[in-house]
């Protein structure tokens, strides 16, 4: 089509047909999956899993619930699904509810043809016009998901019973595109009730006008699992109505996790000096959010979400930026005495089963030894590190660590201190001075872990003896 088509006439000789929606999503996904284009860009560790029960949703033209604790990409996976449409659509000009120009179905748009005919305009609407999004809350009304009568259009002189005084709501402006709800069960049950009665019976009742409006809509939902159930707080008809539920999850590897925290995190253009995380840091951040997973003392119900890794991977980088700043380095390497900048990212993010005074900072602290002991044991064991523990064990030798002291200050440890290069190397870690302060620290660390080495805390730094 050289210019798109202005009128109805002009779209009928241009032998354009309107899809359903179902249609036109079903019909894309098929084309992309037979190209084997990427469906949802920034979406990982779903391939095997979560993306499979999307796609034969959308395969077979069905509604769709997303269960799942806080942090586990359901929206940004609902909000995908815009790229599934087609990148213009026809709709009548002016239309409050993007009505077919074909077979309108409000009022105005109704007499509008019977006035004009084929001569009627149109207009042309972007996925991004056909996509709306609600977050569900307790205080949510019919007014805002299907609508209400607009007195201003009433003192205009229409009777009440006027399809034309009604102003619609987000459901009916969303007619022939997506409309997603998140955290459903929040709706009150007398709200779920007339969303289940537009979006099944295609009519509803306001101020006691009743008014039919079959509208196209795919409708898509979030939920918690806890609530979406017949004792939760979800009416078992509307439950019903979904044809797949789909049940997404955490990254079930660390790799994944890095790679989105790697995805999610803040950047900047204006670094004074750069920042390097190495991988086993990395890995520690990961596995701190897949410890606290399964930490007896952490609610499970609320969730531990990936915006936990996002923000301890930033913070961490942070540190170690402060302490690049202060100390005059000319790279900030992160290491083990910067993971107490992951104190703040982190209580903000769990919530604890039970909570007295001091219990938080307990186990936090406990959180981050378990993660460094974790990921040493995992590339390590203590006793390939004998002849580093004899020279403590020798008496008198002590190494200082904090985020306060400069590269310099290590120089002694890395020279008296062996197996800190054979580490290095092993954790395939650049040939730096900066690198071997970090994984100095990072040895001596997981020795402490593996009682091999004391530690004592002090006010900002600790000290590792034999």
């Amino acid at each position: 089509m050289s210019q798109a088509p202005s009128t109805i006439g002009e779209l009928r000789r241009a032998e354009y047909r309107v899809l359903p929606v179902r249609t036109e999503l079903r019909r894309n996904l098929i084309r992309k999956l037979s190209n084997n284009e990427e469906l949802f860009a920034g979406i990982r560790g779903y391939d095997d899993s979560v993306l499979p029960q999307i796609e034969n949703a959308i395969l077979a033209g069905q509604d769709m619930v997303l269960l799942g604790e806080r942090g586990q990409a359901k929206s940004r996976l609902i909000r995908s699904l815009v790229t599934l449409l087609d990148d213009a659509v026809p709709a009548i000009a002016g239309c409050e509810i993007n009505d077919d120009p074909y077979e309108p179905i409000c009022r105005r748009c109704r007499d509008l043809v019977v006035e004009h005919g084929d001569a009627t305009e149109i207009a042309w609407l972007s996925p991004e016009q056909r996509y709306s999004e609600k977050l569900a809350t307790p205080d949510t009304s019919i007014a805002d998901l299907i609508g209400e009568v607009d007195p201003i259009r009433v003192a205009e002189g229409r009777y009440l019973s006027d399809e034309l005084t009604i102003h619609y709501g987000l459901i009916p402006r969303t007619n022939r595109g997506i409309f997603a709800i998140n955290e459903l069960p929040d709706l009150a049950e007398r709200i779920q009730v007339g969303l289940l009665n537009i979006i099944e019976e295609r009519d509803v009742q306001i101020r006691g006008y009743r008014l039919r409006l079959p509208l196209d809509v795919f409708v898509v939902a979030t939920a918690n699992p806890e609530d979406y159930t017949n004792r939760g707080r979800i009416i078992t008809p509307l439950k019903d109505r979904f044809g797949a539920q789909v049940r997404t999850h955490y990254p079930r590897t660390l790799d994944d996790e890095i790679a989105i925290a790697e995805q999610e995190r803040m950047t900047f253009d204006d670094m004074p000096v750069p920042v390097i995380v190495p991988a086993f840091m990395q890995e520690i951040v990961a596995e701190l959010s897949h410890v606290a997973r399964r930490h007896p003392q952490v609610n499970q119900r609320s969730g531990v979400s990936v915006r936990l890794t996002t923000a301890n991977y930033e913070n961490l980088a942070a540190g170690a930026l402060r302490r690049a700043l202060r100390t005059g380095e000319r790279e900030a390497v992160a290491r083990i005495s910067d993971l107490p900048a992951l104190m703040s990212s982190t209580a903000g993010k769990i919530e604890l089963e039970t909570w007295e005074d001091g219990d938080d900072g307990a186990v936090l602290e406990k959180l981050v030894r378990t993660a460094c002991n974790n990921v040493f044991r995992r590339h390590f064991t203590v006793q390939e590190f004998s002849d580093l523990v004899q020279r403590f064990d020798r008496g008198g030798f002590t190494v200082e660590v904090g985020d306060q002291h400069t590269i310099a200050h290590y120089a002694q440890a890395l020279t008296e201190l062996g197996g800190v290069e054979r580490a290095r190397q092993r954790l395939g870690e650049p040939d730096t001075d900066a690198m071997r302060v970090a994984v100095l620290e990072f040895v001596l660390e997981g020795l402490h872990l593996g009682k091999r080495l004391n530690k004592t805390a002090l006010d900002g730094s600790a000290v590792y003896g034999g």
